[in-house]
Protein backbone atom coordinates (compact mmCIF):
# COMPACT_ATOMS: atom_id res chain seq x y z
CA UNK A 1 0.00 0.00 0.00
CA UNK A 2 2.98 2.51 0.55
CA UNK A 3 4.04 2.12 -2.80
CA UNK A 4 0.75 2.87 -4.25
CA UNK A 5 0.46 6.01 -2.35
CA UNK A 6 4.02 7.04 -3.08
CA UNK A 7 3.17 6.63 -6.96
CA UNK A 8 0.01 8.47 -6.31
CA UNK A 9 2.24 10.80 -4.58
CA UNK A 10 4.36 11.73 -7.62
CA UNK A 11 1.17 12.64 -9.53
CA UNK A 12 0.05 15.26 -7.14
CA UNK A 13 3.16 16.13 -6.76
CA UNK A 14 3.56 17.40 -10.39
CA UNK A 15 -0.16 19.06 -10.59
CA UNK A 16 0.50 21.18 -7.04
CA UNK A 17 3.90 22.41 -7.25
CA UNK A 18 2.90 24.56 -10.15
CA UNK A 19 -0.29 25.28 -8.66
CA UNK A 20 1.27 27.01 -5.54
CA UNK A 21 3.94 29.04 -7.85
CA UNK A 22 2.08 32.64 -7.64
CA UNK A 23 0.29 32.05 -4.31
CA UNK A 24 1.05 34.15 -0.93
CA UNK A 25 0.22 32.58 1.94
CA UNK A 26 0.07 33.15 5.35
CA UNK A 27 1.15 30.29 7.42
CA UNK A 28 0.30 28.76 11.26
CA UNK A 29 2.41 25.76 12.67
CA UNK A 30 0.60 22.70 13.39
CA UNK A 31 1.84 19.62 15.61
CA UNK A 32 0.71 16.11 14.09
CA UNK A 33 1.10 12.82 15.93
CA UNK A 34 2.31 10.31 12.94
CA UNK A 35 3.96 6.72 12.92
CA UNK A 36 7.59 7.15 13.28
CA UNK A 37 8.21 4.90 10.23
CA UNK A 38 5.70 6.86 7.69
CA UNK A 39 7.64 10.01 8.83
CA UNK A 40 10.77 8.72 7.73
CA UNK A 41 9.83 7.31 4.41
CA UNK A 42 7.74 10.99 4.14
CA UNK A 43 10.85 12.37 4.37
CA UNK A 44 12.85 10.26 2.19
CA UNK A 45 9.78 10.73 -0.32
CA UNK A 46 10.01 14.65 0.30
CA UNK A 47 13.72 14.92 -0.24
CA UNK A 48 14.05 12.95 -3.87
CA UNK A 49 11.23 15.37 -4.67
CA UNK A 50 13.18 18.27 -4.27
CA UNK A 51 10.35 19.10 -1.39
CA UNK A 52 9.84 19.85 2.26
CA UNK A 53 7.94 17.66 4.09
CA UNK A 54 5.85 20.58 5.58
CA UNK A 55 4.91 21.69 1.70
CA UNK A 56 4.55 17.62 0.90
CA UNK A 57 1.72 17.59 3.61
CA UNK A 58 0.13 21.32 2.56
CA UNK A 59 -0.08 20.08 -1.07
CA UNK A 60 -1.70 16.39 0.08
CA UNK A 61 -4.17 18.50 2.19
CA UNK A 62 -5.13 21.22 -0.36
CA UNK A 63 -5.40 18.30 -2.63
CA UNK A 64 -8.12 16.57 -0.40
CA UNK A 65 -10.10 19.12 0.45
CA UNK A 66 -10.34 20.83 -3.19
CA UNK A 67 -11.81 17.77 -4.00
CA UNK A 68 -14.30 17.31 -1.23
CA UNK A 69 -15.46 20.50 -2.20
CA UNK A 70 -15.84 20.27 -5.29
CA UNK A 71 -13.38 22.64 -6.96
CA UNK A 72 -10.97 21.27 -9.67
CA UNK A 73 -8.08 23.67 -10.70
CA UNK A 74 -6.17 23.53 -13.41
CA UNK A 75 -2.40 24.01 -12.85
CA UNK A 76 -0.55 26.44 -15.11
CA UNK A 77 1.31 23.73 -16.56
CA UNK A 78 -1.82 21.99 -17.84
CA UNK A 79 -3.62 25.69 -19.21
CA UNK A 80 -0.12 26.60 -21.03
CA UNK A 81 -0.15 23.05 -22.78
CA UNK A 82 -4.34 23.19 -23.73
CA UNK A 83 -4.60 23.46 -27.56
CA UNK A 84 -0.97 22.78 -28.54
CA UNK A 85 -1.91 19.22 -30.64
CA UNK A 86 -4.60 20.75 -32.78
CA UNK A 87 -7.86 19.36 -33.45
CA UNK A 88 -7.42 17.40 -36.81
CA UNK A 89 -3.96 16.00 -35.37
CA UNK A 90 -4.07 11.54 -36.57
CA UNK A 91 -2.03 10.20 -34.18
CA UNK A 92 -2.91 6.84 -35.63
CA UNK A 93 -1.08 8.08 -39.31
CA UNK A 94 1.74 9.92 -37.38
CA UNK A 95 2.11 6.27 -35.87
CA UNK A 96 1.85 4.59 -38.85
CA UNK A 97 4.41 6.85 -41.09
CA UNK A 98 6.99 6.62 -37.84
CA UNK A 99 6.97 2.81 -37.67
CA UNK A 100 7.48 3.00 -41.63
CA UNK A 101 10.18 5.12 -41.09
CA UNK A 102 11.60 2.93 -37.99
CA UNK A 103 11.53 -0.63 -39.86
CA UNK A 104 12.48 0.30 -43.53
Amino acid sequence: MKNNSINAGNLLRVFFVFLHVNTKHMYTKLTLNIDKETIEQAKLYAKKQNLSLSKLIETYLQAITQKQSGEEAVSPLVTQLTGIIPADYNEKLDYRAHQLQKHS
